[in-house]
């Protein structure tokens, strides 16, 4: 079997990009990598042993186009409505909460976020099929 062990995303400003994710979803820098034309930087935390890779191309000056193939990546959290409201708080423009079902069943409660770089970000509660 094979194990999923990280995601990589493109990111323009290192800093910036640390920072969110720390303050949104506790992930910390686990290792950084410095090459001559771009870096690594590898966070996670305690929850689980998933990465996000982050690249910073060294001699990138304009922001980055997701393309119309990426959708988004997905964090499950104990208290969905306390994180949206401090997701405000903290200024990161957070969409509505959503009650999502299919054929008369609760699937999942959910908000998306964008992060500095304009990638999507679905924060889930955590129930049914999402742990």
């Amino acid at each position: 079997m094979a194990k999923f062990v990280h995601s990589m995303i493109r990111v323009l400003d290192e800093a910036q990009s640390i920072d969110f994710y720390d303050r949104a979803f506790g992930l910390k820098v686990a290792e950084r990598l410095d090459f001559e034309g771009f870096t690594l930087i590898y966070l996670s935390n305690a929850e689980n042993t998933f990465e996000l890779e982050l690249t910073v191309n060294k001699d990138r000056k304009e922001p980055y186009e997701t393309g119309d193939g990426y959708g988004h990546s997905a964090f499950v959290v104990d208290d969905v409505d306390s994180e949206h409201a401090r997701f405000e708080e903290a200024g990161f423009s957070p969409r509505k909460l959503v009650d999502f079902q299919h054929e008369g069943r609760k699937l999942a409660r959910f908000f998306f976020v964008q992060d500095p770089d304009g990638y999507q970000i679905e924060v889930l509660q955590k129930q049914g099929r999402y742990r």
